[in-house]
């Protein structure tokens, strides 16, 4: 059975059972509607998992857009792949939403393997990058090399997927992935997870959740990876040591600034355990760590990385409110060493069930997100706005883990015509998963 202790929020299991395939086949392409409307607007299931066939199942990761308004994600399970245990089937898939004329069309691209053929299984919440080459760039939480890893088969891997080089016969030819790095036992860092980020040279930055130098298991690291002549080589650039100095457990991979600096979050570590944002900068042959923020009273337990707007603020959101049971969207202004943080919003009532995933900002300075929610509410996709007097919050979809869905991971993306794409990592029409495989969901305004 897989380490629950590397997803301490997780609550639901698969219970996958075996149907015939043509009712697999007809369920997989057909995409679920539900429209319910929240603040005038117009919510949509997309797409319904069944974790039958092809399919995926449990999307935690969110998704990312490409420029033809194609939408791509990850499942943590379901799929083709031998993966199975008492409450899983299948390694985890990579999809494709494809719009055409009014609706949309499913596409699996690829199906994990798992350690067992040196592939990677099981990607859970980083999801995916678009990189300068146009494919896309993941992590898988297991698999890699076909060894134990903390009692789990793998450390985990990033990969590479981009289409064949001849077009494919049908919808269900996959696209070809590439390992480009699998991780390895201590000093090596375990578990990866987060968004990838990358830097003008084309090296590959991100998170993992344990290993590193200071601890074997628990830390986290953040690393590197260096292309050269069609191999990629790895480097940990810092290791995470916990409190109450540094951060640990890092769920939420790194983003870039101008000038080179990374940013990021951890669940763990700082003052009292709660949390950390933290910058390294490039600093002689090495880099340097600073902590900008330890999260104690004002929100606590980040996953996600933070955002920039264009005056260079930082913005995020914590999953949980330890002393004040209340998760928060916050702000931190540069300087961001000794920068000022604020509280934009205080979500009431979601104890560990805030956001988990980077805000969206719109042209006019909206935030967009979602909660994960608990047991009840689901979790819900909402709007912040400035105004002379504050933030507005703005509901604009409470799941309820019918066929609508139930608690979003996901990240919001926005299209030209200002409709919002997410996932939910649970619920959805009949499937065949305990809980429900979770959905691909839209609002139109």
């Amino acid at each position: 059975m897989k380490n629950s202790a590397r997803h301490p929020s997780w609550t639901l299991r698969l219970n996958l059972q075996p149907v015939t395939a043509a009712l697999a086949i007809a369920i997989l392409f057909a995409a679920a509607v539900l429209t319910q409307s929240a603040q005038a607007q117009t919510f949509t299931v997309i797409h319904t998992f069944t974790g039958l066939g092809e399919d995926g199942a449990n999307p935690y990761a969110g998704l990312v857009m490409d420029r033809g308004g194609n939408l791509y994600g990850v499942t943590e399970y379901g799929g083709t792949g031998p993966c199975s245990t008492q409450y899983t089937q299948g390694c985890g898939t990579v999809f494709k939403m494809k719009p055409t004329g009014s609706g949309w069309t499913y596409e699996p691209l690829y199906s994990f393997t798992g350690a067992s053929n040196n592939d990677g299984a099981y990607p859970y919440f980083g999801g995916l990058t678009i990189g300068p080459d146009g494919s896309l760039y993941g992590t898988t939480t297991e698999g890699g090399l076909n060894e134990s890893c903390d009692g789990n088969p793998g450390c985990g891997t990033v990969f590479n997927l981009k289409p064949g080089p001849t077009r494919p016969a049908t919808a269900l030819t996959p696209w070809a992935e590439k390992v480009l790095y699998r991780f390895q036992q201590a000093p090596d860092g375990n578990v990866p997870d987060g968004l990838l980020a990358f830097d003008a040279a084309g090296n590959i930055y991100g998170t993992t959740v344990y290993g590193g130098t200071n601890n074997y298991y628990y830390w986290g690291t953040v690393f590197e990876l260096t292309p050269s002549a069609g191999q990629w080589t790895e480097k940990l650039i810092y290791s995470f040591y916990g409190e109450p100095d540094d951060g640990a457990q890092s769920f939420s991979g790194v983003v870039a600034d101008q000038k080179g600096n990374l940013y990021g979050s951890t669940f763990a570590g700082g003052t009292d355990n709660a949390g950390t944002l933290f910058q390294l900068s490039p600093s002689g042959s090495g880099w340097k760590e600073s902590i900008l923020y330890k999260f104690i009273t004002n929100g606590t337990q980040p996953y996600s990385t933070p955002i920039f707007d264009s005056a260079g603020n930082l913005y995020g959101g914590t999953t949980a409110g330890e002393r004040t049971n209340s998760p928060v969207i916050y702000e931190i202004s540069p300087p961001y060493l000794g920068g000022q943080y604020s509280i934009l919003y205080t979500f009431d009532g979601y104890y560990d069930g805030g956001p988990a995933a980077p805000l969206l900002m719109d042209a006019a300075g909206n935030l967009f997100g979602t909660t994960k929610g608990q047991n009840s509410p689901y979790g819900t996709v909402f709007e912040i706005s400035p105004s002379s007097g504050g933030w507005v919050y703005t509901l604009l979809h409470q799941f309820t883990r019918g066929n609508d869905g139930g608690n979003p991971y996901s990240n919001v993306v926005m299209d030209a015509q200002g409709n919002l794409y997410g996932t939910a990592s649970v619920g959805g029409g009949p499937t065949y998963c305990s809980g429900g495989c979770g959905v691909v969901w839209k609002i139109t305004p």
